[in-house]
């Protein structure tokens, strides 16, 4: 019999990604999701018998119970995202980011579920102490934005849940997201910064000094199916960074990358010596532990978004539909 899969936010940037993912690996698809940026990215997947959607809000306990009722793993998307969404509504972002992350925990162990999936960030790490090293699974956390730091509040309470309940958690801490998906964002810095370079604009960058890693959704969501399929013991109530220790980038870098395929556009710095977030990030533990590699990069996701730009498969990539914040 085929085991079911929750995912919430399953509409989403990632979230669209990976319920094809689920769906083509041989799983039960349940989305719970509020379409707050429509449904069009899963409407095709209604067609499909083994995926079903469910209109709720990962607030509401009935619409929790519902989507979670005999299903073997939850994957847990669906948050207010990024530090601009989250700081233009910070009460929304508490309640849907950590409260609502909570419950579903609860509601999950409540039920028997076996997994449970969180997706978090590295923005958890903020700044460096120190800029020559990179930061691990076991280093200090110090968020600097109220997105940060609901996921840091979730993590510590999924990590100190009793081990002995039947749904063991297991935190991805995610890179920062690039690359095409069902449901399409230009306010990602390589999609971001690719895009107006494609269009032929000037752009203008703050901050090229400071470092992130990158990772492309495909390969984010390749990391979930990667802990699903795991034996409980390597990722029960731990945490994984996702990513690739190569690809931790500066804006600079990333800039020059998008130059070696579209020589002779205009670009523009300006310096901002302080930027609360710089960080570089080792992936060792998930390359060790679940045998976790890439199969895209940074110029990859480049190459790609330069083609979705200037073939014209999106109408008008500035639309805010195309945006988080």
């Amino acid at each position: 019999m085929k085991e079911t899969v929750f995912v919430s936010g399953g509409a989403g940037y990632i979230g669209s990604v990976l319920v094809r993912m689920l769906l083509e690996w041989g799983f039960r698809v349940r989305v719970l999701d509020n379409l707050m940026y429509g449904g069009v990215p899963i409407i095709d997947l209604l067609n499909n018998p083994d995926f079903l959607f469910i209109k709720g809000d990962v607030r509401h306990e009935d619409d929790l119970r519902l989507g979670l009722q005999g299903v073997d793993f939850a994957v847990h998307l669906a948050a207010i995202v990024g530090d601009p969404a989250c700081t233009k509504q910070p009460d929304l972002a508490w309640s849907v980011n950590l409260e609502a992350s909570t419950k579903m925990y609860a509601i999950a162990n409540e039920l028997g579920v076996k997994r449970f999936v969180f997706a978090s960030t590295c923005s958890n790490y903020g700044r460096m102490e120190d800029p020559d090293l990179y930061v691990d699974e076991s280093s200090m956390l110090s968020p600097v934005s109220i997105y940060a730091e609901t996921k840091v509040a979730v993590e510590q309470f999924l990590l100190g849940q009793p081990h002995e309940n039947v749904c063991k958690p297991t935190c991805l801490r995610f890179s920062t997201v690039y690359g095409f998906s069902p449901r399409p964002r230009f306010d990602l810095t390589v999609n971001e910064f690719t895009k107006e370079l494609a269009l032929g604009r000037e752009l203008v960058v703050f901050g090229e000094q400071f470092w992130r890693p990158y990772c492309h959704v495909v390969d984010l969501c390749r990391s979930v199916l990667a802990v699903i399929g795991a034996e409980e013991h390597k990722v029960g109530f731990d945490v994984f960074n996702v990513g690739d220790t190569s690809q931790n980038y500066r804006k600079q870098m990333i800039v020059d990358e998008i130059l070696k395929q579209l020589p002779g556009s205009r670009v523009r710095y300006v310096t901002k010596s302080e930027d609360p977030r710089d960080y570089r990030v080792s992936f060792e533990k998930i390359k060790q532990y679940l045998d976790f590699r890439i199969t895209k990069t940074v110029p990859d996701g480049i190459r790609q978004i330069i083609q979705v730009v200037q073939d014209g498969f999106i109408a008008d990539p500035d639309a805010d539909e195309y945006r988080n914040s």
